[in-house]
């Protein structure tokens, strides 16, 4: 990769950061929220792609089983394996999540 496509991906990673951090700045000014809050709405957020991606994943394995033209055995298995990965990697954050609220728990004051 060269320096210029290097320089280029930068750019639209920080346009797109820009893009994201503003909304969340002017809810949490308008609503008041907490810390606590921002981080449920992104986790919910975060569960809702995820079950978006099941629901597509299954709604495109119907579509092929019914025989609908334009629907490849290629794309069914690629979005499954989209699903499959994007739970795997829910579940992990669930894990990691209960072990940290269970280390903080078990904490001696």
């Amino acid at each position: 990769m060269s320096q210029m496509e290097i320089d280029r991906v930068l750019a639209q990673i920080r346009s797109l950061s820009a893009q994201v951090r503003p909304p969340a700045a002017a809810a949490t000014a308008q609503t008041g929220q907490t810390g606590a809050s921002e981080f449920a709405t992104m986790l919910k957020k975060g569960i809702d792609q995820v079950n978006q991606t099941e629901q597509s994943a299954t709604t495109l394995a119907d579509k092929f089983e019914r025989g609908v033209p334009g629907v490849d055995l290629p794309q069914v298995m690629l979005e499954v394996q989209k699903a499959t990965v994007s739970f795997r990697a829910l579940t992990e954050v669930r894990n990691r999540l209960v072990s940290a609220y269970q280390d903080i728990m078990n904490m001696q004051i």
